[in-house]
């Protein structure tokens, strides 16, 4: 038995501005060399696996290998028609030469990231991105990383600064026509539920927080974004390689070595797994999409193995046992 794919049952901005999106989407932070470099043969031909899969949907940013992810994606998709695929990036960060202080994750040497909200700085971003990218607009334009997450003490200054300079600039690049909806890629519910009243989105990408593994820091999000007509993509649907392995728990958690305690709890998900013969990779992958308020699921894919294993787990059927024993087992909220 299939896991049933719910359609919203109300209509959605983002629907209405650009069409639907491809179930699967393609995430591409992996081919900017994020944690290690990705050569750029096998970047294409992941791109190109992707199309032949009818993933249809690319997400980026400038962020993702300082450029380096955009232009890629720029040189595979600039040789297709650009109405068959919708393309998301955001701002909120310039790309500047030098290398970087610290360690953002990229292996890129040369270039480095700077953090800039404002209007001036969105319109910049997205004028070198159009650049990169080889196209004259973009589907998806979204505020990259506003929370507290990343900024810390400073996230009030941030979030002012996006709801003063920011986002209305990006209201106007979609008045123009330069961008076909907006929203905001955040990694927290808190700072969606600070935007949301008070700025009209079209989408929200939301990563890690409402997965599998996950969804107690999304309940109120998910809920206000179907009330309001906000289409959710949902981000990092393995949580950072914790179920994207087939035969038991990654590493890694929300980006970071994963405790003792949450990779006890992930290894019950594949116990059970086991126990329903199911790759529980393929029910971290499919299970956003069993809420109405999701449009996509956007998974980072680096070569033409991992979009196959992710097109096969997406389209895998799943019996109907496996998500009671992961309800009454207290792993997915009824």
């Amino acid at each position: 038995m299939p896991l049933p794919r719910q359609a919203p049952d109300r209509p959605d901005r983002l629907r209405s501005r650009i069409g639907a999106l491809s179930p699967l989407s393609f995430g591409a932070a992996p081919i900017g060399n994020l944690y290690a470099g990705v050569d750029d043969a096998v970047a294409q031909a992941a791109i190109g696996a992707a199309l032949e899969a009818g993933i249809t949907h690319f997400d980026t940013a400038p962020y993702y290998g300082y450029g380096l992810s955009e232009s890629r994606l720029g040189e595979a998709l600039g040789r297709v028609d650009r109405p068959r695929f919708t393309l998301s990036t955001k701002a909120g960060r310039l790309v500047e030469h030098g290398n970087a202080s610290g360690n953002d994750g990229f292996a890129v040497q040369g270039r480095h990231a700077v953090f800039d909200y404002s209007r001036d700085g969105v319109t910049r971003s997205v004028e070198e991105s159009l650049r990169r990218l080889r196209t004259d607009y973009i589907d998806i334009l979204l505020l990259h990383d506003i929370g507290s997450l990343v900024h810390g003490e400073h996230a009030p200054a941030v979030l002012r600064q996006a709801l003063d300079e920011a986002l209305p600039a990006m209201a106007s690049l979609r008045d123009q026509g330069i961008c076909k909806a907006i929203g905001i890629g955040v990694n927290e519910e808190s700072v969606c539920l600070d935007v949301m009243p008070r700025f009209e989105l079209d989408t929200i990408l939301l990563a890690g927080r409402f997965t599998l593994f996950e969804q107690a820091q999304s309940r109120r999000v998910m809920a206000m974004a179907y009330n309001d007509g906000v289409a959710v993509m949902a981000g990092a649907p393995y949580n950072s390689g914790l179920l994207g392995a087939g035969d038991g728990p990654g590493a890694t958690y929300d980006y970071e070595p994963a405790s003792d305690a949450i990779r006890a709890r992930a290894q019950r998900y594949y116990d059970i797994g086991r126990a329903e013969h199911v790759d529980i990779g393929a029910a971290a992958l499919q299970f956003p999409l069993t809420h109405p308020a999701v449009a996509t699921v956007v998974c980072g894919l680096r070569s033409p193995e991992e979009v196959h294993v992710a097109t096969q787990r997406m389209t895998t059927s799943l019996p109907a046992t496996l998500w009671a024993r992961l309800r009454d087992e207290g792993l997915v909220a009824a």
